[in-house]
């Protein structure tokens, strides 16, 4: 029996209510079941640019859901700032539904925008809004009628929408919410009153996965589950291990495959979408492969498809990201509360890196965020904006440090240590690092635990997979690291007090000058060590409209000049950017600086440059810095800052590490004294120009313009000094 004890093929109540609404040329309440979704068409006598002159017109959709229409409150897209892939998928196939009966020739030049705002979920919104949708739609157009915009009514057929899906191994017609949340497959069908299918957006179509891909998942989660289901050690269940959402090979690979297959045919409709069908559009920011001149033959393409420099095909790449990570949650989700449902889901352990599309569409299945973490220095230092760019993604949502680690060059066993993960000299730096990084951990009230990676040292010769590191908390003949395992031992202790005080504590906010630590740095030791991190953090660096942080900055000073590093994370795909000669200092990462001690402003950037070929899995970077602003240095080319120094030591490339020393003659002055007076701003770039971030909120180009709005800074007293710690040249 259902759960609404309704017959397999009963509907749920079905009520179309016209009118509702006053202003609006045409409206409907529509009511299926719980769920309530309240539609208007509006008439726009404007087209969009690319439609104008063609003599025919145009049917869009927005759809959005209330902040309560489901059981717990989500918050606004508009205060995200972006709207999730599912919301962009959803209006698009409605769209594309009333598009495909609307005779748009007969139209003329005029757009009606249908506006769907769901005010109570009980699974099926986008069925009723479809079928409430045609209802409106019908309404305006028989009004333009009456006023003598058109001849006729410019409707081909009418539309509707319905759900079907197996549960429990039955078929069943029009899911609510409890059946479409355990639901072994499902699917929506956009039929016309004539009986001919609008769409089929099934697993198979509308996802990456087939049904025999998605029926084996479920039979894949209740084996795998069957074990631990009911047992008191079990907490939860990850449904892979480091997932990246490396979004530019996601999109290349699915670019290159046959016609045939349901993601390639709907990679390509989210394209056509996106573009509003128009190839010279799409081409604007792609290149197509060799003789591809129309979206058929992109779709018989097995060639890859590239970025354009200069574009914004960046974006098309992220919604298709938010597309499939969307997909892939709810299908996981599923699945896994359907072998265990007394468990806890924690998606993906993301690896020490994540894609913010994907964890924006993993938030909302998950019950907590899991990650892994290679702590940002061989102090234990963490770097905060990786923290809070997940608070901000997922809603608050609990973070699990999942893995975390350090290794020693001194060790017992002979490990080599020979990546680019968290790795110091000695076991006593060990102990002494560890210890602060599980402090660390504890001071931020997001984690609610973090698990230390691995007991043993990796045996000797290293894993089959060739890593090989010192990680264990006892050598390969079971011996402890007692410095290490005491040190820890101390640190967990003092943990829950450490967390419970964090909660309460509240980050100041304070418009008085920065103070440069005056430190001296080496920029050549491959280590943030030697920075003195919580005095010289700059603020969080305020993010563009709908990212989050991804980057910090510190800022010292010394006899020698001006010292900045940087943490901070994006994942630059090698092979998907088209491009010959030298790489596009448009397209790079990059920090910009802009001081002025006044003598007037200077400013500088930091550009990092990928290698053109991957030899390895974590393509080192070089630090490029040139004079002047970025905008500058992209039309003039790199004025190279005589007696500076870069240096770049992210061996992981999404995770960006850098130090560089500005001279004072850079600047045009010579040393200055404690207490000197100075204007700062600082603007950091994504790869392909798809986010940023600046100290005063304004984009880069404007922020490095405005000098007047720079951040009053002074320099500190000199009274701490530290030494350059001689070190290895191992990272951290």
């Amino acid at each position: 029996m259902r759960p609404s004890r309704r017959a397999p093929d009963e509907l749920r109540a079905v009520s179309l209510e016209r009118g509702v609404v006053k202003y609006a040329e045409g409206s409907c309440m529509v009511k299926f079941g719980d769920t309530h979704v309240l539609v208007t068409a509006t008439l726009e006598e404007r087209l969009p640019p690319w439609l104008k002159g063609q003599g025919r017109g145009w049917v869009t959709a927005e759809y959005g859901m209330l902040p309560r229409s489901t059981h717990t409150r989500t918050d606004r897209e508009a205060a995200r700032g972006r709207q999730s892939g599912r919301t962009q998928e959803i209006q698009r196939l409605i769209g594309r539904s009333l598009r495909a009966v609307t005779d748009l020739a007969a139209l003329g030049e005029r757009q009606i925008r249908i506006d769907c705002d769901v005010l109570q979920a009980d699974g099926g919104t986008r069925t009723a809004a479809i079928t409430g949708s045609y209802v409106a739609l019908y309404q305006a157009v028989a009004k333009f009628v009456s006023a003598g915009l058109v001849a006729a009514i410019p409707l081909r057929d009418s539309v509707a929408a319905i759900s079907c899906g197996v549960v429990d191994g039955a078929p069943v017609l029009d899911l609510d919410y409890a059946e479409d949340s355990t639901a072994e497959t499902d699917a929506n069908f956009v039929l016309t009153g004539t009986g001919g299918i609008v769409e089929i957006q099934a697993t198979a179509e509308a996802a990456p996965f087939d049904d025999f891909s998605f029926t084996r998942m479920m039979a894949l989660a209740r084996e795998l589950a069957a074990p631990y289901r009911g047992t008191p050690y079990r907490v939860g269940y990850f449904s892979d291990n480091e997932v990246g959402w490396w979004g530019g090979a996601l999109f290349v690979f699915y670019s290159q495959k046959p016609a045939n297959s349901f993601t390639k045919q709907r990679w390509l409709a989210m394209l056509r979408d996106r573009y509003h069908d128009d190839w010279a559009r799409f081409t604007a920011d792609f290149i197509p492969p060799a003789g591809v001149g129309s979206w058929e033959t992109l779709l018989q393409s097995v060639q890859m498809t590239h970025l354009r420099p200069a574009g914004n095909g960046i974006a098309a790449m992220r919604e298709w990201t938010g597309i499939v990570a969307e997909h892939y949650y709810t299908l996981a989700e599923r699945a896994i509360r359907a072998a265990d449902p007394d468990a806890l889901y924690f998606g993906d352990r993301l690896p020490i890196y994540y894609d913010p599309v994907a964890v924006r569409a993993m938030a909302p299945h998950v019950d907590a965020i899991a990650t892994n973490y290679n702590v940002d220095s061989g102090d234990g230092w963490l770097a905060r904006y990786f923290f809070d760019g997940l608070e901000k993604l997922s809603g608050d949502k609990p973070v699990l440090v999942t893995e975390w680690f350090f290794a020693a060059r001194e060790n017992r066993t002979g490990n080599s240590n020979n990546g680019h993960l968290m790795t110091v000299e000695t076991q006593a730096e060990r102990a002494r690092g560890a210890a602060a990084a599980t402090q660390n951990f504890a001071v931020l009230p997001e984690v609610v635990g973090s698990q230390w990676f691995q007991y043993y040292d990796h045996p000797k010769g290293g894993r089959p997979d060739g890593e090989d590191y010192d990680f264990g908390l006892v050598d390969v003949d079971d011996r402890p690291y007692q410095r290490l395992t005491d040190a820890l031992r101390q640190a967990n202790r003092e943990a829950p007090t450490v967390h419970a005080a964090a909660k309460l504590l509240a980050t100041p906010v304070s418009n008085a000058p920065f103070v440069l630590p005056h430190t001296a740095i080496d920029v050549h030791d491959h280590s943030l060590s030697d920075w003195p991190k919580p005095a010289s953090l700059l603020p969080p660096l305020k993010a563009s409209p709908g990212a989050v942080d991804f980057g910090e900055v510190y800022l010292s000073w010394s006899e020698r000049g001006l010292a900045l590093a940087t943490i901070g994370q994006d994942y630059f795909d090698i092979d998907l950017l088209a491009y010959d000669g030298a790489f596009p200092l448009g397209e790079a990462y990059r920090i910009e600086l802009g001081l002025d001690f006044g003598e007037g402003p200077r400013r500088f950037t930091l550009f990092f440059i990928p290698p053109r070929t991957k030899v390895h899995d974590h393509p080192p970077m070089t630090a490029v810095l040139c004079a002047g602003a970025a905008v500058q240095a992209i039309a003039e080319g790199c004025k190279p800052v005589q007696g500076a120094e870069a240096v770049y030591f992210g061996a992981d490339q999404p995770r960006i590490t850098a130090e560089m020393l500005l001279p004072w003659s850079a600047l045009g002055i010579a040393p200055p004294a404690p207490g000197a007076q100075l204007l700062a701003e600082v603007a950091m770039t994504s790869w392909d120009r798809d986010r940023w971030m600046s100290l005063s909120g304004e984009s880069p180009d404007r922020a490095m313009a405005d000098p007047a709005h720079w951040r009053a800074m002074r320099l500190g007293d000199g009274l701490a000094v530290t030494a350059p710690a001689k070190h290895s040249g191992a990272p951290g």
